[in-house]
């Protein structure tokens, strides 16, 4: 990241780190299409999912149901986690939605509240 007028790049690189990050599983429907993310506004990002504009596939697959949200410290945390999910097989990730919301409940409104 180029430094800033002013600033030195290891500043602006320190407050970078301490941004927190959610990795979030978006579906269409209970065991259905899934799509997983990462952002550091998880409202913004599950409101944009919802109007059609936060991605392609989302909007392809009709994903705008919020189904998993894993907070984390840092952003980079949640970046190399998100890779992770992206690698495993898609019955390991319906296990973890499983597991953290056995019902597939739509997280939007207690996110949003």
């Amino acid at each position: 990241m180029p430094a800033k007028a002013g600033t030195s790049g290891r500043k602006d690189a320190n407050i970078a780190d301490m941004r927190g990050g959610y990795v979030y599983i978006m579906t269409n429907k209970p065991h259905g299409v899934s799509y997983v993310g990462v952002t550091a506004d998880l409202a913004a990002r599950v409101l944009q999912h919802r109007n059609g504009t936060g991605s392609k596939f989302c909007k392809r697959y009709n994903c705008d149901k919020l189904v998993l949200a894993e907070p984390y410290p840092r952003i980079e945390e949640a970046i190399a986690r998100e890779k992770a999910l992206k690698a495993w097989p898609r019955l390991w990730k319906l296990e973890l939605i499983h597991a953290a919301n056995p019902n597939w409940d739509d997280l939007w409104d207690s996110i949003n509240s």
